[in-house]
């Protein structure tokens, strides 16, 4: 959607993705985070999960490839011209291996903008990280510049 074409209130939600070992190895491996809390399935038995979890960065990086398979339909034909930003993260739950994970958001603002040639202006959208109980992982707002 264009910038012209977005409204406050517009919300989208998107496929699903469950995390799987494989991305926790790789995720540590990439980031160089080797947390015990991500890595030690024994150690990780006795705490107050009872197993691993996943990294908050990953299921962030996870999210926003979610919410860009949904915008650019998979061909990359999206209007947004830049991930601008991140606010108020929060990381509000455990995720672990096995659980399947979506995005919900809503555009809760939307500033014109003439400083940037590509750019009609920014949309800033409230963004939930919900697993397939319900259960809400992770919160933030995402800037992006979009024509």
């Amino acid at each position: 959607m264009s910038f012209a074409d977005t409204e406050v209130g517009d919300g989208r939600r998107t496929a699903g993705r469950t995390i799987t070992d494989a991305d926790l190895v790789n995720f540590a491996g990439v980031s160089g985070d080797f947390n015990h809390l991500h890595t030690d399935a024994e150690r990780m038995q006795e705490s107050e999960y009872g197993e691993r979890i996943a990294h908050g960065a990953l299921v962030f990086s996870i999210a926003t490839g979610l919410l860009w398979q949904e915008r650019a339909g998979g061909e990359g034909g999206s209007d947004v011209v830049a991930f601008y930003g991140v606010d108020s993260l929060r990381f509000r739950g455990p995720t672990f291996v096995g659980d399947t994970i979506h995005v919900e958001t809503e555009v809760v603002e939307l500033e014109e903008r003439s400083d940037h040639p590509e750019a009609a202006g920014v949309v800033r959208e409230g963004a939930e990280v919900v697993k397939q109980d319900g259960t809400v992982v992770l919160s933030c707002e995402l800037l992006a510049l979009v024509r």
